[in-house]
């Protein structure tokens, strides 16, 4: 009898086992499953990944991308895909240096998809509007990927701030960034304007990423007061603004690609020149200016006089001095 008794207590704990293990198998496979994973979410991820992480994965829940009330916010498989590699092949319990593999969308300069790609991948959410001409445009054409300015594991990216947007669009735009650091500049660096102001940075109809067609659209923005039409228009203004400004920054006030009256003697020889002929230059040719400029003006600035240089609307204003 008691033999039996010690065979029934064997058996019991072996089913008992076997029902543990089968539970652990099945916790295992929905683990694996990419629909049940699709379901839960995060839920498989944040299993390995949570505050005490090395890399800050879970900062993404401190950002636009994790609101969780949100019913646009997309999960950790929705970036970077099912990545069964990843969940499945972890080190094992106890191993020392073990590596899991990788997941299946990686972004960055580690990432084997090519920048085009990885900007694919947020365009599945990402798309018309403001990013409508991205494709070809000159940031998708150069190599720039979405992730070359933006930050999503943390919790603030600082490409949407004014005050720190600068900061990421000087790590290429290098020239810009001395630009602004001269005298004369637009207030990018006082944290007044962003890059984004003016810039379109995916992609634009018009020139140089510009969020208008044309510069001096851009430009009218802010300088409302220069736009006209005027009674008296002044042509090099009309045509654009950069005939005599250059945008980011001049050591000539305001703006101003050179000082008068040798800025103004680019497009204007007339009446207040004299009848000397410059000398040659060094090569024999004639130098740019045709005539050596008068004791009408000579140490004076052409806008002493012509002082409504955009434009005037006065009708005696036809030279501008009014």
């Amino acid at each position: 009898m008691k033999h039996w008794k010690k065979l029934l207590i064997v058996c019991a704990a072996i089913a008992g086992l076997g029902q543990l293990g089968a539970a652990y198998a099945g916790n295992d496979g929905a683990m694996a499953s990419s629909a049940d994973r699709s379901l839960k979410g995060d839920q498989v991820c944040t299993e390995c990944h949570d505050e005490n992480d090395n890399k800050a994965v879970l900062a993404v829940y401190k950002g636009k991308h994790g609101v969780k009330a949100d019913g646009r916010t997309p999960g950790c498989q929705t970036c970077h895909g099912a990545s069964e590699a990843h969940v499945k092949n972890g080190p094992k319990k106890g191993e020392v240096g073990g590596k899991r593999g990788a997941v299946d969308v990686v972004f960055g300069a580690k990432s084997t998809l090519s920048t085009r790609e990885q900007s694919e991948v947020c365009a599945g959410c990402h798309k018309g509007d403001k990013r409508t001409h991205w494709t070809a445009s000159q940031h998708d054409s150069g190599d720039v990927s979405c992730v070359s300015c933006h930050t999503n594991h943390t919790h603030q990216d600082k490409v949407l701030k004014k005050a720190t947007q600068p900061q990421v669009c000087y790590t290429c735009h290098k020239e810009q960034r001395a630009e602004g650091r001269k005298m004369s500049h637009h207030p990018v660096a006082e944290g007044k304007i962003a890059c984004s102001d003016c810039h379109n940075p995916h992609g634009s109809a018009g020139p140089k990423l510009l969020k208008k067609n044309t510069l001096n659209e851009t430009c009218f923005t802010c300088h409302a007061e220069k736009r006209g039409p005027f009674l008296w228009e002044h042509q090099a203004a009309t045509e654009d603004c950069s005939n005599c400004h250059t945008p980011h920054g001049s050591n000539i006030s305001p703006l101003l690609k050179s000082r008068a009256p040798f800025l103004c003697t680019e497009c204007h020889d007339g009446p207040h020149n004299s009848k000397v002929p410059v000398a040659a230059n060094a090569g024999g040719t004639q130098a740019g200016l045709t005539a050596v400029p008068s004791e009408n003006y000579t140490g004076r600035g052409c806008m002493n006089c012509h002082s409504v240089i955009h434009g005037s609307n006065h009708p005696a204003g036809a030279l501008l001095h009014r």
